[in-house]
């Protein structure tokens, strides 16, 4: 059985996008990014929101890929190679190979996606994220947090909802960025 992955970059007060809705705070540097890939690199379908898929869609070809460093090339091609649902009530065309869009989150879908996936699934987009955990499908959460406090914004994680985890790994990166995994024990 597959796993569910919700994989997120945030502040330390655990927002996504502050309260302008940018997050050029987040960007991340070689190591970090790196580390990132190699995350990513397992993951057979991404499965996004609309605005989190419009975000990620610029790797599908970015700009002068042949002359950006190695790391860069390296997550164009992991991000290319994956499968992707976009969750959009809106959009009417996906622009990049392997996507197909589908109207409604329904937690009943995914769960038989992760029954019969060969390869882990990861969910982008704190909005549709915040159903996966609701709906308790999320297995393991890998946050990574990045040393500045915005004060407000888009929220990387759900109210009112509880979720006991187990901690699995922590990792402390030159920029001071921490990443902490955890399980979601059920």
């Amino acid at each position: 059985m597959a796993r569910l992955h919700y994989t997120v970059i945030a502040s330390l007060d655990g927002y996504v996008e502050d309260a302008e809705g940018t997050f050029d705070w987040a960007a991340p540097d070689e190591e970090v990014h790196a580390f990132v890939n190699d995350l990513e690199r397992p993951v057979g379908t991404h499965l996004y929101g609309r605005r989190m898929y419009e975000t990620m869609v610029f790797w599908e070809s970015p700009p002068d890929l042949a002359s950006q460093p190695a790391h860069v090339q390296d997550y164009a091609e992991i991000w290319q190679v994956a499968d992707k649902i976009v969750y959009s009530k809106t959009l009417e065309t996906a622009t990049s190979a392997r996507t197909r869009i589908e109207r409604d989150f329904d937690p009943e879908v995914v769960r038989q996606l992760k029954a019969t996936a060969s390869h882990d699934l990861t969910v982008g987009g704190s909005e549709l994220a915040a159903q996966a955990i609701e709906a308790g499908l999320v297995d393991e959460y890998h946050l990574l947090l990045v040393p500045v406090v915005v004060g407000g914004g888009k929220r990387a994680l759900p109210d009112d909802v509880r979720v006991n985890l187990e901690l699995l790994d922590e990792r402390r990166f030159r920029n001071g960025t921490v990443y902490l995994r955890y399980d979601a024990r059920k």
